[in-house]
């Protein structure tokens, strides 16, 4: 970057804050590489988009040529962040963490520079401490300071049990970037808490504090809530390209803004506001910018000629035209005699009930291999295999097979 100022635009880009900015430009102009640190406990095997929001910005810090250091809380995640819940986590086996930490290792490079990054666990540092030296770290917190927190603070008041071992997880992480002497630390809004307690042990251990940087909570397809596998809002980084790309396309258009500021190398925040400013003008189908998007992020997570065949196959589900074998075939278990058109769009996850069903019928919203059904009474049964189509953005390539009777 040819100045400070434009160096911290990019770094700021899609940030929700940054604590402190004047601390952060000091250590730029020193031009010593800053240490920036991001920990994800390994409770699952995959990763999401959610989660590359904060790896596409460590991304940009190995581009301005600072060290990145991709923390695998294999420690931390046998305790269990209590962040965001109402209820004690149920903490991961070793050998749970272990698996899904590999996944992470092979997921992460992705979106990271192999050469730039600096993979560590913090088992290494707490692997090594005795009982004595986590009460010392434990007496370093009040329990009036650790209430202070938003979670805890409405599970006290809501009577709900607060595990002592929850207390120390914000200390541990804390202690994390103690341990590797951290410059910076990205984070989601919802670890603020955890992230300025590494900020207060630091200085504790007459280490300058470090940077807090936090990034937005990524909404998920539906647009309201985070993305979470649990919601089945998300999609995972190592799922194949034509789902990526049909996931995608199916994102509300304003969310489809939000996405591109968080998750896109490509365009530019500059080129996003113009981009922005066609569509609203009439000039630029936003179908185009999303399809641009989709593209992107198939490209990343696979190669170009994977994103390639993956636009081809959602064109032809669009379009009517073309090869639709490239959509991922989904099997939907049926009765034997059959399932009326309505119900079977929601078993196959296209409409959210039945009723919504019939009201896209009435619409004639609902296709099937291309042409118009409006006829509620339509039955398929097994063996049918085709294209359901629930208005333009909604689509499954489906085989109907015979579910299995209860014995």
């Amino acid at each position: 970057m040819s100045s400070i100022e434009e160096t911290l635009a990019l770094i700021g880009r899609g940030a929700d804050e940054i604590l402190k900015i004047e601390e952060l430009r000091q250590r730029l102009e020193s031009g010593v590489p800053l240490r920036v640190k991001a920990g994800f406990d390994p409770t699952a095997p995959d990763l999401h988009l959610g989660h590359t929001v904060l790896l596409n910005k460590l991304r940009q810090f190995q581009q301005l040529g600072h060290q990145v250091i991709f923390l695998i809380g294999d420690f931390t995640g046998m305790i269990g962040d209590p962040t965001g819940k109402s209820a004690t986590r149920k903490p991961l086996t070793r050998e749970d963490v272990l698996a899904n930490a590999e996944t992470y290792k092979e997921q992460v490079f992705k979106v990271l520079d192999p050469e730039k990054t600096e993979v560590r666990f913090n088992s290494e540092w707490f692997g090594k401490m005795d009982a004595a030296d986590m009460i010392r770290l434990a007496s370093q917190l009040t329990v009036a300071r650790m209430l202070e927190r938003d979670d805890f603070a409405k599970r006290y008041a809501a009577q709900q049990s607060i595990a002592i071992h929850e207390f120390l997880y914000p200390l541990v992480q804390g202690y994390d970037s103690v341990a590797l002497q951290a410059d910076v630390e990205c984070g989601g809004t919802d670890q603020k808490f955890n992230l300025l307690m590494g900020r207060g042990l630091q200085e504790a251990h007459g280490q300058k504090p470090q940077i807090v940087l936090t990034m937005p909570l990524l909404e998920g397809l539906d647009g309201v809530h985070k993305m979470s596998k649990s919601l089945g809002n998300y999609i995972g980084v190592s799922e194949p390209a034509i789902d990526i790309v049909t996931k995608t396309m199916k994102i509300g258009d304003d969310l489809m803004w939000r996405w591109i500021e968080l998750l896109s190398f490509e365009i530019s925040a500059k080129e996003a506001i113009e981009l922005r400013q066609q569509v609203e003008d009439g000039g630029l189908n936003p179908r185009e910018v999303k399809l641009r998007l989709a593209r992107e992020l198939a490209t990343r997570f696979h190669d170009a000629a994977a994103a390639e065949q993956a636009i081809a196959g959602w064109n032809a589900a669009v379009t009517g035209q073309g090869d639709i074998t490239q959509l991922p075939l989904q099997e939907v278990a049926i009765p034997t005699e059959g399932l009326r058109i309505g119900a079977l769009l929601t078993a196959a996850g296209l409409t959210p009930s039945n009723s919504e069903a019939s009201r896209k019928l009435k619409e004639r919203a609902v296709r099937i291999n291309g042409e118009v059904v409006e006829d509620a009474q339509l039955m398929l049964g097994p063996g049918f295999e085709g294209l359901l189509q629930v208005g333009k953005r909604n689509f499954a390539r489906v085989l109907l097979v015979a579910a299995r009777r209860a014995m």
